[in-house]
């Protein structure tokens, strides 16, 4: 299994910006510096931001760096004051080896502590304590009471009455001031500080966007306190889109447009990168590394033979632009000589990439690839205590119909049955018509490109028992296969949809002492048996679905997907103008109506008025 923690592994070419990021801070010549690591969820920011930090790791003397996680104090600490913290114990610590920068770093501290209480309505609170006024924007004691309740604000006191005697220190020296004095006087002691260290203060900031509207305004707050410091950089992980999200709840209410919930994150950022969206080179070899990290773990491959790929990988990368792409061959060179299951698994990469990549479910996102690898080799795991042999390419190639086109795996699901030995025929006509160009797809798979590109892809499925595949697959839905076999009752009535020909009491009684769930089961075996005879051009063949239908109007949906195998060609006018009066049937309809082929008797019969 694959982690969905961020890394400083580079698997996708990641390191290159990363490297390009540490060079603008390396070179910013003591200016400021703020960058703004934007994209989706899943798309690699935190790992880009891991690689980034790693850059400066051989150079700690140098360089102060801060991790801060908003999302981690989110409900129980203010984000801004937990900032503020953060840094000065990092610069505190810097500071340890030289007695005049420790008072000075310690003198930071207590200003921070100063703006923490400040933040409880500490004006107030440091008064009662000190007797000193801290503040021309002091507020009330009743104000005080009224925004935090009696209980808060009695809280607040005592915290002010235990603060260090560092802090203490600062408020009993102190004179009347401002709080914006106290924020320029915080702002000018660390900038006096990095400057005296001789060092510059990094702070990466991720997962912005996993807080709350309020959270993440805070924490954007807290930065622009510190922002635009000599001697400072900050790295900024966050999806834009939600940032502009947040900041109109903020502002709900003002009327704020789309241009001034962009500018308000923009004004903080210098310079905007978008994280790299893999494209088909990258995904490949993405999914190549995956399943190499998985042999190394699993022994079957030696740290060496590893990071020898690896390197080959990333140089690979490196060239594409210069045609040397991410092929078949390359990715089988990355196998040691000799091991056909790891090879196997190269090819497999070199297949699904491209669909993993065209897909808008997936679009080769990389947390949703681990996911959907995850899934894979899960399925795999639970197969062998169960003895159902299996390949990973099937599981492979079924899960990606899943996962990108769920309706029309649903629909083939509902077609699996013991009957026929768990093979689909429907799925055998669309993979030979997927292979002939032009050739339309039966209607129940539509015509969407991704669903031709699946049918080609190798293994084929159409003459497989799909029903241990079904099996394994019950995480995704819960489908009638295998163990959810026919009750008596249900086969009774199998039997009797087969052999009747018009409706009766004893049908329908036999109907409902099946029960919803069974009478939709033995709908779909009768409808399976009664394949060979059926011509689609007479009205009694939908006796089988009709009936059920009538009775349990819920199995309406597996009808419908059972009549989706209709080809439009041979389409009966009795047998269309016969589903009009059926619900379920409409949206099939709806689709051979809108079908260049239909023939125009059978459009004119599904325009008509009335049933």
């Amino acid at each position: 299994m694959w982690h969905d923690n961020e890394t400083s592994i580079d698997y996708v070419n990641f390191r290159i910006v990363a490297k390009a990021c540490a060079e603008l801070i390396r070179n910013s010549g003591e200016e400021p510096v703020s960058i703004g690591i934007s994209g989706g969820w899943g798309v690699g920011k935190s790992s880009l931001v891991r690689m980034i930090e790693s850059e400066f790791e051989s150079e700690q003397e140098k360089y102060v760096i801060v991790t801060f996680n908003p999302w981690l104090y989110q409900g129980f600490e203010d984000t801004r004051t937990a900032l503020l913290q953060i840094v000065g114990d990092a610069v505190l610590k810097q500071a340890k080896l030289s007695a005049t920068l420790l008072d000075k770093a310690e003198g930071f501290i207590k200003r921070v502590n100063l703006l923490r209480l400040a933040q409880l309505g500490g004006e107030v609170a440091a008064t009662l304590v000190t007797g000193v006024p801290v503040g021309l924007i002091g507020k009330s004691l009743s104000a005080v009471v009224d925004a935090f309740g009696r209980e808060s604000a009695s809280e607040g006191l005592d915290a002010v009455k235990e603060l260090p005697a560092s802090a203490k220190g600062l408020l009993n020296e102190a004179k009347p001031v401002s709080l914006p004095q106290e924020i320029q006087a915080l702002r000018k002691s660390l900038e006096e500080l990095l400057t005296e260290l001789d060092i510059t203060l990094i702070v990466f900031v991720d997962d912005l966007d996993r807080c709350l509207p309020k959270t993440t305004i805070a924490t954007l707050e807290a930065i622009r306190l510190l922002l635009f410091l000599r001697r400072s950089a900050f790295v900024l992980a966050a999806d834009d889109t939600f940032i502009r999200g947040a900041v109109r709840v903020h502002f709900a209410g003002t009327g704020i447009s789309d241009d001034m919930a962009t500018n308000y994150f923009d004004k903080l950022i210098q310079i905007p990168l978008r994280v790299p969206r893999l494209g088909a080179n990258e995904t490949k070899a993405y999914i190549a590394l995956l399943f190499l990290e998985r042999a190394l773990r699993t022994g079957k491959l030696n740290s060496n033979e590893f990071s020898l790929a690896k390197q080959r990988v990333e140089a690979r990368l490196r060239e594409t632009w210069k045609d040397k792409h991410v092929d078949l061959n390359f990715l089988e060179s990355l196998a040691p000589s000799g091991d056909a299951d790891l090879a196997a698994l190269m090819g497999l990469s070199e297949r699904l990439a491209p669909m993993l990549l065209s897909s808008s479910a997936v679009q080769s996102n990389p947390r949703l690839i681990k996911r959907f690898l995850n899934t894979i080799f899960l399925r795999k795991a639970l197969a062998t205590p169960q003895g159902i042999d299996i390949d990973v390419s099937v599981l492979a190639k079924w899960h990606l119909l899943e996962r990108c086109e769920a309706d029309i795996a649903n629909a083939i699901g509902e077609l699996v049955s013991s009957a026929n030995d768990g093979r689909v025929q429907i799925l055998k006509q669309a993979e030979d018509a997927a292979r002939e160009p032009g050739t339309r797809l039966p209607e129940a798979l539509g015509n969407k490109p991704f669903v031709r590109e699946w049918l080609q892809l190798a293994p084929p499925l159409g003459e497989y028992d799909m029903r241990a595949l079904l099996h394994l697959s019950r995480d995704s839905a819960v489908r009638d296969y295998g163990t959810d076999e026919l009750s008596a009752e249900g086969k009774q009535l199998r039997d009797s949809l087969v052999a009747a020909r018009a409706q009766s009491e004893a049908l329908d009684n036999k109907i409902r002492d099946a029960g919803e769930r069974q009478a939709a089961l033995a709908m779909a075996r009768a409808w399976e048996q009664k394949r060979p005879s059926r011509t689609w051009q007479k009205a009694e063949e939908l006796f089988v679905l009709t009936e059920v239908c009538r009775i349990f109007p819920s199995a309406g949906t597996r009808a419908a997907a059972l009549l989706g195998e209709a080809p439009v060609t041979k389409l009966g006018p009795g047998l269309v103008f016969h589903l009009k009066s059926s619900a379920w049937a409409a949206e099939s309809l709806s689709k051979w109506l809108a079908d260049p082929e239909t023939p125009q008797v059978i459009q004119k019969v599904i325009k008509q008025e009335g049933n």
